[in-house]
């Protein structure tokens, strides 16, 4: 059964939680309950029966959220309540913080309990403005649009299948039109005729970095929602934050702006620029600030940089096994810059997978491709590049 210790002063007692939850929705016990404060792992939260709509009230304030799934950082709500109303098996009620409201319902087992969850269509600055103090772009940024939701909770196991929807998104006011001038710093040092040398959208790396890294890039708006999915369920199969769902657009906001700790703060953030940049941009001036700032390992950025200490090479003349090696580095840079340096080559299972998704190529030319793959080693550049990097 769906267990929970209590704790009593000295005493503590395993008590079934459907049990649990049956007595203090019962009208009798809720009224004692009236009043008190609980401290549990969302914070302190404070009981209130009304007798009204024989409903059960919990009020969080401030409320802590945390899980596996989404990285280390919790979330904060300043104020968050929730209502619960039993007919014998059967709960429902509603959740409630800042403008954003929620319904919810289930059936209570003695093994556990499915919510089902839904937000109606709601200003996408009112979910905003639960975060306000964390995301400073809130106070300049116009926010248009609207989001809803759909979720189902598992209880005990915390397993969480979202069904989000962005209609109508738009962001103005964070000055990302600038970025259309941005200069990076990631080629200084390298020959003259490199740092002149432009990286072509339509060249192998460029294709190969969509493959690995954006596969829909010239299909969303700056955020890949089935990706999102897709990434909440593995990283909750995992019990760890293993996978992202960052399109380009939000990983240049990353590189530009926001930084590399991981946290559902940062992720919005990085939301609001994506979108904008998609308006102000357009997607030929994301994928180059992307080529140009993106990381290779501790010490080299950008595609150009990459090239060189890799392969002795400009961008431009990259083979295409070449191309997909450095692209299947992006998702860990300096993880793959430590294997290829400890092993001879990085993880030649990412590879492949990129491979399969590289764009345009004829059967006979991707056969060769992961056959190149396979055993494709470091160059003479590459050993001592690695060799280096093992010194500092």
């Amino acid at each position: 059964d769906w267990a929970t210790t209590l704790r009593v002063g000295p005493l503590k007692m395993d008590v079934g939680v459907a049990a649990l939850v049956q007595w203090g929705s019962t009208p009798w016990i809720a009224r004692q309950l009236h009043g008190h404060t609980l401290p549990t792992r969302l914070g302190q939260v404070r009981l209130a029966w009304d007798e009204a709509s024989q409903q059960l009230q919990l009020h969080c304030q401030p409320c802590t959220l945390r899980s596996s799934s989404w990285g280390g950082e919790p979330i904060r709500l300043q104020d968050a309540r929730m209502t619960v109303r039993r007919n014998a098996t059967e709960l429902r009620g509603t959740l409630q913080s800042g403008a954003v409201t929620a319904t919810w319902h289930g059936t209570l087992r003695p093994t556990g309990i499915t919510l089902h969850i839904a937000v109606p269509s709601t200003p996408v600055a009112n979910g905003y403005a639960l975060f306000a103090s964390a995301i400073p772009e809130v106070a300049t940024a116009q926010i248009d649009g609207t989001f809803a939701l759909k979720a189902t909770l598992e209880l005990p196991s915390k397993q969480l299948r979202v069904q989000p929807r962005l209609d109508g998104m738009a962001v103005s006011g964070l000055g990302t039109e600038a970025w259309a001038q941005a200069q990076s710093q990631c080629s200084r040092g390298l020959p003259a005729v490199m740092v002149r040398a432009h990286v072509r959208n339509d060249s192998l790396l460029a294709h190969a970095v969509l493959a690995a890294e954006d596969q829909r890039f010239y299909e969303h708006p700056g955020y890949d929602l089935v990706e999102m999915s897709k990434a909440l369920r593995s990283n909750q199969a995992e019990d760890a934050t293993l996978r992202g769902a960052s399109t380009l657009s939000q990983q240049v906001a990353k590189l530009l702006v926001t930084g590399g700790v991981r946290s559902p703060v940062r992720k919005l953030r990085e939301l609001l620029y994506a979108v904008e940049m998609e308006q102000t941009l357009g997607k030929a001036r994301i994928l180059q600030l992307y080529l140009s700032h993106a990381p290779w390992g501790a010490t080299v950025c950008g595609a150009q940089a990459a090239a060189h200490t890799y392969f002795g090479k400009r961008a431009d003349q990259l083979t295409a096994a070449q191309a997909v090696w450095l692209a299947a580095m992006l998702h860990n840079p300096a993880l793959e810059a430590q294997r290829w340096k400890a092993r001879g080559n990085i993880n030649l299972e990412r590879a492949q997978w990129v491979a399969a998704g590289l764009r345009p190529l004829r059967r006979a030319e991707r056969t060769q491709l992961l056959a190149d793959l396979a055993v494709m080693g470091p160059t003479e550049r590459t050993a001592s590049h690695l060799a280096a990097l093992s010194k500092q």
